[in-house]
């Protein structure tokens, strides 16, 4: 099979930040188009560029595709879909971001 034929499809969907991640990028969410979610962050990181304290917060995050848990599985590995939901969640319970 071609490397054209294997290469993931960009897909379009929304971010929503929640709590400091949502300070930190300064909106509760906004499109994505990317075919990983690696991809998709680091476009986040990008357009947020300007503001210091979101890539710093995002370190910290723990992420949802569609309501599932992404855990420790690297961000290159994880496809998104069409219309998927990526939730972007701070620790809730204490300590620092």
């Amino acid at each position: 099979m071609a490397a054209t034929e294997t290469a993931a499809r960009p897909a379009a969907g929304t971010i929503r930040y929640w709590a400091a991640a949502k300070a930190a990028a300064g909106t509760a969410e906004e499109d994505y188009r990317a075919a990983t979610l690696a991809d998709a962050l680091d476009a986040a990181r990008q357009r947020h560029a300007g503001q210091p304290d979101f890539a710093r917060v995002l370190r910290r995050c723990s992420f949802l595709v569609d309501g599932s848990p992404v855990g420790t599985r690297d961000h290159a590995d994880v496809p998104l879909r069409d219309g998927a939901t990526v939730e972007v969640l701070p620790p809730f319970a204490g300590g620092s971001v």
